[in-house]
């Protein structure tokens, strides 16, 4: 991969502008339109919060790592955490055709994900989860 970079966050949601500003960087040195740039934030964001949020019991400090590899056709994104397991591919899809009060809570961030990555992969290794999220991009 052409282009590789690192970033680490404690698991607080207040860290999440560095990762905006990450993914930002990352979009500009590759020349990726604003239009990809905004969905990768969303997608990024959405499993970055999930893990911050849900990863770590309340009160236990721990980090989440985002690194993130590219080259003229594809940027992949590669999200550990040590906190407890959770595989995000195993969740069913949701039902958006269903009226809202319907529908089971949560589940969105993970569908939209989903709708934005065009790989999303987890495995479970050595007391770390391991998110590789995947998207084909167009440079100019």
């Amino acid at each position: 991969m052409a282009l590789q970079r690192k970033l680490t966050l404690p698991n607080d949601i207040n860290a999440v502008s560095q990762l905006n500003e990450f993914i930002d960087m990352l979009c500009e040195e590759l020349g990726i339109d604003m239009p990809t740039n905004m969905a990768l934030n969303l997608a990024l964001e959405e499993a970055v919060v999930n893990v911050m949020s849900y990863a770590y019991p309340e009160g236990t400090k721990g980090e989440v790592g985002v690194e993130a590899a590219a080259d003229d056709d594809r940027i992949v994104f590669v999200i550990t955490d040590s906190g407890k397991p959770f595989d995000p591919t195993k969740k069913d899809e949701v039902d958006t055709t269903l009226p809202l009060e319907e529908r089971s809570i949560g589940g969105l961030g993970i569908h939209l994900i989903r709708q934005i990555m065009d790989e999303v992969k987890y495995q479970r290794r050595e007391n770390q989860n391991i998110l590789t999220l995947s998207k084909t991009i167009k440079s100019l």
